[in-house]
């Protein structure tokens, strides 16, 4: 008889203790059936947010526009468009619009009573496709017994009207319908979402990645996937010296070194010191800060500038002593600082000559120009122990760690933020990476691996660096899954005017994405065959202003990099996508730009999104239908095996 069993007596033992009788394995065995028959949850993936935390905040608030659907079609033409606006501004900004109303309304009780009813009405809507005790579990302890009360009472039983209009007369009497109304927003802000992926890029070009990293961390459901951005910061708080100059980097581009500073507290003033005494009479003009010019005072620039240059030349030094450490990656031709000539005013890059715009180099030495100066190594030396003992950044980094990932296969769909590198054939190609011929999906657990070594492995060991080397080698290799061109131009971009010396290239990846067959063959590579499976994928802004659809492959892929950063919504013309996968299927929406919250609460102006591609299911897509349900199956089998095991006197009922 035991033989029968897929799983052993003893593991039965171990479940029995959390169901130690038969009415308690019958009860949830019923439950966990009936969960089931439920439909999905609904997915949101959103991707390269990069710093812009108040256009990505009012995304998820307005759940991509989900919750302005759902007041339409919880109250269609009995309500009036103004009032339609104004309760979706309260739901997504519950207490600033408050405030607002109390002020100018001038039966505020009549207005609460109204306002009540309405969120219930949106709450039973959104709330539909959830079992009760997870509401429940959602809501503030002190105040889940009245919320429940309220929400689940049907105002149309005459029986129990007069206890249904007391519950809404005595939490507003008592004071208590800002409270109420404030968490019955939050909750229907939080059940809106079921889970969100983000598809790489928080970090880098908008100001505020800390604040989104807090955000995220307190979400309910999330998983991250790297994008380059972040794995720079990852590197960086890993102690990769390259990786550190590169963040510092960036932030001294888009003028956003408080991001280092007041946000993360990372000590910069080694740098800042060092900048203005090496570079005191260099103008740095090609290293002026960008998106701050007339924001900011032009002695703050010119500090910003001479920083910026000083992190960029160490940046190309420290990249020296990774390339020479590593002949197999054969990017010999990134040693740009080498083929300096100052007399000529020239340099060479990929084999090309160019003509230098610049030919302030005070910290290059004659015959090992790659060699970085005692004052370099030092200053560094001072601003990787703060980036490495760095309590927030490294909880984020951690928190990256944890939730995310290179790539993620979740409810049928494959989720990367890059490429996955192929040949000019379609084929995927191998590569070398510590010291292993991989491809596809067993190159990208490698590189997992190697992420998660450079981060934890002891400082002092040699593991450690040869992992933050690979680390590295993510940046700006062109085998790189998060890079996916063939050569990173920055040097050229600083130091020439001619554009012919920026051209990057890329992989034929991009040349293949549209392609049917390839698509299919990347997604068997990572054990996804069904016709219903499809790629998630940001890192290149769709041109969305010149006609280039966000849909590739006939629904196959979806590259959801939309532009919520600033800095791309010239080129995309757009300011971000959400990719929906509801229970009727997936949806793409477009987003306008965001003009600030205190325009959406006192203008009442919301996102503007639009649907840009839609493909719905036949059929209404179940728990059953997804990965959460095929666990939930696993554990019905095991609590059946478990019954039996009681009922044939091979385990014991305890209570």
């Amino acid at each position: 008889m035991e033989t029968c069993l897929k799983n052993d007596i003893e593991y039965l033992k171990l479940l029995s203790k959390q169901y130690p009788n038969t009415d308690r394995v019958c009860n949830e065995i019923i439950d966990l059936r009936a969960t089931l028959a439920l439909p999905k949850g609904t997915e949101h993936f959103v991707s390269d947010i990069h710093g812009e935390f108040d256009a990505f905040h009012h995304v998820i608030k307005n759940a991509s526009g989900v919750i302005k659907s759902t007041i339409e079609d919880c109250f269609g033409n009995n309500m009036r468009e103004s009032s339609k606006r104004k309760l979706a501004t309260l739901i997504y900004y519950p207490t600033e619009k408050l405030a607002i109303i109390k002020e100018s309304e001038p039966d505020i009780d009549d207005w609460y009573k109204t306002t009540l009813i309405r969120l219930k009405r949106v709450c039973k809507a959104v709330f539909a496709k959830y079992k009760r005790t997870e509401v429940r579990n959602a809501m503030p302890q002190d105040l889940a017994y009245i919320l429940e009360e309220f929400l689940n009472e049907s105002d149309a039983r005459e029986a129990k009207k007069s206890y249904y209009n007391e519950l809404i007369d005595s939490i507003i009497s008592l004071g208590q319908a800002d409270r109420f109304i404030t968490e019955l927003c939050y909750l229907i802000q939080r059940f809106a979402i079921t889970h969100l992926h983000v598809i790489g890029d928080i970090y880098d070009r908008g100001p505020d990645a800390v604040q989104i990293m807090d955000m995220l961390m307190n979400y309910h459901s999330v998983d991250l996937q790297w994008g380059n951005h972040d794995m720079s910061w990852i590197g960086a708080a890993s102690g990769c010296e390259a990786l550190i100059c590169n963040v510092i980097r960036f932030q001294a581009r888009y003028g956003n070194l408080a991001t280092l500073e007041e946000d993360y507290g990372i000590n910069l003033v080694p740098l800042a010191t060092f900048a203005m005494k090496t570079y005191a009479d260099d103008p740095c003009e090609q290293f002026m800060p960008k998106l701050v010019e007339g924001t900011q005072p032009s002695e703050s620039r010119s500090l910003i500038a001479k920083m910026h240059k000083a992190i960029s030349i160490m940046q190309f030094k420290y990249e020296a002593e990774i390339i020479r450490r590593h002949p197999e990656f054969k990017m010999d031709s990134r040693l740009i600082l080498e083929t300096l000539d100052l007399d000529a005013g020239t340099f060479v890059a990929e084999g090309e000559t160019y003509k230098l715009n610049d030919l302030s180099f005070p910290t290059l030495v004659e015959g090992e120009q790659c060699a970085l100066t005692a004052e370099e190594r030092d200053t560094m030396e001072k601003i990787k122990f703060s980036f490495m003992h760095n309590e927030k950044l490294n909880k984020h980094v951690r928190f990256m760690l944890r939730k995310g990932g290179i790539y993620k296969v979740f409810n049928g769909n494959l989720l990367y933020h890059g490429i996955i590198p192929l040949n000019d054939d379609g084929t995927l190609r191998e590569v070398t990476y510590r010291g292993k011929t991989l491809k596809g999906k067993a190159y990208l657990d490698e590189v997992d691996t190697a992420v998660r070594k450079a981060y934890y492995e002891s400082p002092r060991s040699e593991l450690k660096t040869e992992c933050l080397d690979h680390v590295w080698f993510l940046w700006e290799h062109k085998d790189s899954p998060l890079f996916g061109k063939k050569v990173m131009t920055t040097f050229e971009r600083y130091f020439t005017d001619n554009k012919n010396a920026y051209e990057e290239g890329r992989d034929p990846y991009y040349n293949w994405r549209n392609n049917d067959d390839v698509c299919n063959m990347i997604l068997k590579d990572f054990g996804l065959d069904d016709e219903n499976s499809r790629i998630v994928n940001g890192h290149v802004p769709v041109h969305a202003k010149n006609g280039e659809s966000p849909i590739k492959s006939h629904g196959k892929l979806f590259v959801i990099d939309g532009g919520f950063a600033k800095a791309y919504q010239d080129v995309t013309g757009i300011a971000g996508y959400t990719l929906i996968y509801s229970p009727h299927g997936l949806l793409i929406v477009s987003h306008d730009p965001f003009t600030g919250v205190y325009d959406a609460v006192t203008k009442e102006t919301d996102v503007a999104s639009f649907t840009v591609g839609s493909f719905y299911s036949q059929e209404k897509i179940l728990v059953a239908d997804t990965d959460a349900g095929r666990e939930i199956k696993k554990k019905i089998d095991a609590l059946e095996e478990l019954l039996y095991a009681y009922s044939n006197g091979l385990v014991k009922e305890t209570e």
